[in-house]
């Protein structure tokens, strides 16, 4: 499927702009497209109890698949406070969960540059119960 990354990294900005980050300081925004071609966005959102913390890309996701689209396709992630600004592990996972046939295309920013990989780049081995 075909999708337009420079969107994708748009909307992750404009998602970052609403992030709640009082503690850390540090504004993290996702967008996803997903095979249905729509796409959803969020931000982290942080929470006194840090385990209460949602990060960016599983904010994203999980509106998706709460709206039935559980086939992500790509996820661009942005950060202010950081270049290439790559998913935590428990991202990583929740991404593997949810990808169809084809792996998901993870994008990054590093000095205005768009840089493109694969999911297996930061998690060669997920686990999955199903399908």
């Amino acid at each position: 499927m075909s999708y337009d990354y420079q969107l994708l990294m748009d909307k992750a900005k404009e998602a970052a702009k609403k992030s709640y980050s009082p503690f850390s300081e540090f504004a993290v925004g996702a967008s996803v497209v997903t095979a249905s071609g729509k796409i959803y966005s969020g931000c982290n959102i942080e929470n006194s109890s840090f385990g209460m913390t949602i990060c960016a890309e599983r904010c994203a996701i999980f509106k998706a698949v709460s709206e039935g689209d559980k086939e992500i396709l790509a996820v661009a992630i942005y950060s202010p406070n950081e270049d290439d600004c790559y998913p935590c592990g428990a991202c990583r996972q929740v991404m593997y969960e949810f990808q169809g046939q084809d792996e998901i295309e993870i994008i990054t920013e590093d000095k205005g540059k768009l840089n493109i990989k694969k999911l297996s780049d930061f998690l060669p081995y997920g686990f999955k119960i199903h399908g």
